[in-house]
């Protein structure tokens, strides 16, 4: 390994980096990165190194699964009961053992060193508290969104702020809100207060809830996500900017539908100068996280617990792709059925139909599964279901953030058939944006 001194922080490189100037002998004061080249768009920005094999390969989908990452030797991770996948192919990975240390510890952070302004990573790191959540748009998703947060919220959101095309709307949830407390414990809830949109970047979190174009109930629309996506879009874009110009620094979160490509538009909209060339100057990828997976898993816990045959899912199953067409529901990794996982996917998709069905909008559960509950996961650091960014898409997998960066669950072998429905997601993905 070769080490550099850049700004105090260590960077350690498998291969030598021009222009750092000379080898250094890291030091246990310094903060250890590792440089990770990758595509300086569609490669990720910074992330939690989980195996030495992400550092060779940390921008695809085999960040997801050790056994189909580069490793030491030709053995491989998967124990002695398994066998390698067919298209494995063992790359010599020479490690150290301070990388390796910092790995075991959960501290070793990879760096894209060819996207632009990687440098400014090595400096930054997460303010510590309590954390302030601005969001915009207090429709039915947004007001059912903001009453959880403010309920359940009170361990780690300091105030909410909120934002709305309409004052009057603003001015009823600020005064509906201030009237939720609990007696003689009048802090225990996070206050709320109205924020006017110039404002909006100066927060932790941003929660974009803003929609334009749903369809009524009884609408002939078959894919009512994707139905909003051009409308959304443009919204979206506004906010980008604006976050690029207030060189916002918090987690940009995307609930809107279509989540997925949403979360993606923010990146490159974000990074966009006035000529419309990318130039790495806005949102870096790991800062923008997509919120719809959550309620995606949770209905499929529902028909889970339901039906015997699918029980599997509640202890051993997880949810993979977008919030919409391409999302596949496992019913377990190391007991894995096709059937039973596409069965539980189909009921999974066509639960917001369901709903419309009955004769209503289905927004409660999103509103409190992919927005709320996961909002506040992600605050703790805790596990959750988000969409992040992975092989040039946002696509929803199990992740947290830590003090190392983003971390994405890395799973000791998914199976090939559930990997090719989850590299077919990513695909659909490439298709829209």
């Amino acid at each position: 390994m070769y080490y550099y001194n850049v700004n105090g922080a260590a960077l350690a490189s498998i291969t030598p980096l021009e222009g750092l100037g000379p080898e250094v002998e890291p030091s246990n004061s310094w903060r250890l990165f590792a440089a990770v080249p990758g595509d300086p768009v569609l490669g990720r920005g910074s992330f939690k190194v989980n195996h030495p094999g992400q550092l060779l390969a940390g921008h695809g989908l085999e960040a997801l699964d050790a056994s189909r990452l580069p490793d030491l030797d030709s053995t491989g991770p998967w124990g002695e009961a398994l066998m390698p996948p067919p298209d494995y192919r063992p790359i010599p990975l020479m490690v150290d053992e301070n990388v390796e240390r910092a790995i075991a510890d959960g501290r070793l952070t990879a760096v894209n060193t060819s996207r632009p302004g990687w440098e400014e990573i090595l400096k930054w790191s997460p303010r510590a508290g309590k954390k302030r959540v601005n969001i915009l748009a207090i429709g039915d998703v947004g007001s059912t969104l903001l009453t959880g947060l403010k309920l359940l919220g009170g361990d780690v959101i300091s105030s909410i702020g909120i934002c709305d095309l309409s004052g009057q709307i603003t001015d009823r949830w600020e005064f509906e809100m201030g009237q939720i407390s609990l007696p003689w414990n009048y802090d225990a809830f996070p206050e709320v207060e109205v924020v006017a949109p110039e404002d909006l970047f100066d927060c932790d979190m941003f929660v974009f809830v803003a929609s334009k174009g749903i369809p009524p109930v009884g609408s002939q629309v078959k894919d009512v996500r994707m139905y909003q996506f051009e409308n959304n879009a443009k919204i979206v874009a506004h906010y980008a900017k604006m976050a690029r110009t207030a060189r916002f620094q918090g987690l940009w979160c995307a609930v809107s539908d279509p989540v997925d490509p949403l979360a993606k538009t923010a990146y490159l909209e974000s990074n966009q100068d006035e000529n419309g060339v990318f130039d790495g100057k806005g949102l870096r990828p790991e800062q923008i996280q997509g919120f719809g997976l959550g309620v995606m898993n949770a209905r499929a816990a529902y028909f889970a617990k339901r039906d015997e045959k699918l029980a599997s899912f509640l202890t051993e199953g997880r949810s993979f792709g977008p919030h919409g067409t391409g999302l596949f529901i496992a019913n377990s990794i190391d007991h894995y059925d096709e059937a039973l996982s596409q069965e539980l996917t189909h009921l999974t998709v066509t639960a917001n139909l369901k709903m419309r069905e009955i004769g209503f909008k289905p927004y409660v559960a999103p509103a409190l599964s992919s927005g709320a509950l996961s909002l506040l996961l992600t605050l703790r650091g805790e596990w959750h279901c988000g969409s992040v960014f992975l092989d040039g898409v946002y696509m929803g997998v199990k992740n947290r953030y830590t003090p190392a960066g983003l971390e994405t669950e890395l799973l000791p072998r998914i199976p090939d058939p559930l990997f090719g429905h989850i590299r077919e997601a990513a695909e659909h993905l490439k298709g829209i944006i």
